[in-house]
């Protein structure tokens, strides 16, 4: 029967490869007709294969791709621990909601306490802290960095400080010398939001390696995808134990799904109010949710896994053609820099419309748009600006200035590696031929 089976799943796979090749031809780019995405999925046969493998298991929840994937992630980010969730925002959430447990003592996160943050940024950066019933401190941004103005870091800090949560905005990182100093001064915690950054390196190092607690996305749209799925990162086994009770419902109990008794004590706990030996796989010492991932993503991350060198090179090289081919629109665009020290993996790339420029940023996205190239914004802008924000408990350093910049003023368009030269060249050329006719109108 066994060898019948594996015959069996090995013609099966055959045949997904076969299958793959008659149904994802790459289409021939026609610039004008031929969408140019800001972002997307790239794969082969071996994402299908691999997913196909998994279903065939009829494993449904995390398994053998789920542990091998957390291994092998964990080691390209050189980090302890790496802990599976079913998204990036997911991360996020979780990373922030287990600093507020009971079992780290005296530096748990307490209702009331402040997270210093950005207000130029995406919401799920965010919205753990207000849902923890924590205080968000917004702190302004640099432009053409976008990231973090550490100089108002001191200004943000009261008595009430516990932890700085920040992304590395569209791959580029934040100057982590200074938010390091910051948080290590007055013993902070600090979660490093990686979601749009997998691959980027501050003076050598990888993004992700610096805080407590690192985050990272596998939307279709990051760097590496599994559909939906993300990812913490840690150095400290009591942390990951934490992210994985609050991902798991709460429970006091670490054993892997379908593994009991890891910890060989099963019946001989008492916890709280709870009776001597009660069940520990019933036993709940966090608020939780139920946040895992299924295996069958884990597999497709695997096989991902394996690219994600080359996707960090085509990104780094679709940043580089198109920063050198508006290097003469420089004064009608603000084109984005990398941090001082860092060699940016980036998500997208950034560009800010001058106020004097002869056109709005709303013209320039709508004639990329009509001309098949997508456009996004820089995320939320100003948070604070947003309705969900409104009248959220805050505090807010300064006016806010360069996030307003960026709300008004600044999208970004792909380098993701699914774009050629020819998708890079019709980008330039659309926007040169939008310089020079408003050039023209203007005279």
């Amino acid at each position: 029967m066994g060898n019948t089976a594996d015959r069996l799943r090995a013609e099966v796979l055959e045949l997904v490869r076969e299958y793959h090749e008659a149904a994802f031809t790459q289409q021939e780019f026609v610039p004008g007709r031929s969408p140019v995405p800001c972002a997307g999925r790239v794969f082969d046969a071996e994402e299908l294969v691999h997913l196909v493998d998994c279903s065939l298991d009829f494993w449904l929840t995390t398994g053998r791709f789920s542990s091998r994937f957390e291994h092998e992630f964990a080691r390209f980010f050189g980090r302890r621990e790496a802990i599976l969730v079913n998204s990036g925002s997911s991360a996020d959430l979780l990373a922030l909601s287990c600093l507020t447990s009971p079992k780290l003592g005296d530096r748990a996160l307490r209702p009331g306490d402040e997270v210093i943050t950005v207000a130029a940024g995406f919401p799920t950066t965010v919205n753990p802290i207000i849902q923890n019933r924590l205080v968000p401190v917004f702190v302004d941004v640099t432009v053409p960095t976008y990231n973090v103005d550490v100089r108002q870091l001191e200004e943000a800090r009261s008595d009430r400080t516990r932890a700085v949560m920040l992304a590395h905005t569209l791959g580029n990182p934040f100057d982590l010398a200074a938010v390091m100093e910051f948080v290590r001064r007055y013993d902070l915690w600090l979660v490093e939001d990686c979601c749009d950054a997998v691959g980027s390196l501050y003076q050598g190092k990888q993004v992700g390696t610096f805080g407590d607690l690192a985050t990272v996305s596998f939307y279709p749209a990051h760097h590496m995808t599994m559909g939906e799925g993300g990812c913490v990162l840690t150095d400290r086994p009591l942390l990951r134990t934490l992210v994985e009770s609050f991902r798991d419902w709460g429970r006091d109990c670490w054993c892997q799904p379908g593994r009991d008794n890891t910890c060989g004590k099963r019946f001989d706990w008492q916890l709280g109010d709870l009776s001597c030996g009660y069940d520990h796989k019933y036993t709940y010492s966090h608020i939780g949710y139920n946040l895992k991932l299924t295996d069958m993503q884990a597999a497709v991350g695997v096989a991902q896994l394996q690219k994600l060198p080359g996707f960090l090179s085509a990104r780094r090289a679709n940043f580089r053609l198109l920063h050198e081919g508006l290097g003469d629109l420089q004064d009608i665009f603000v084109l984005p820099e990398a941090t001082a020290g860092s060699e940016p993996s980036w998500f997208g790339f950034p560009i800010a419309v001058r106020p004097d420029a002869p056109f709005t940023r709303d013209e320039v996205t709508r004639h990329l748009e009509n001309n098949m190239i997508a456009t996004r914004l820089l995320f939320g802008g100003n948070l604070i600006r947003q309705p969900a924000y409104r009248d959220v408990a805050k505090r807010v350093v300064g006016d806010l200035g360069n996030s307003d910049f960026v709300m008004n003023q600044v999208f970004w368009i792909g380098v993701y590696p699914g774009l050629t030269r020819a998708h890079i060249d019709h980008v330039l050329s659309v926007l040169h031929g939008l310089a020079h006719h408003s050039r023209t109108s203007a005279r």
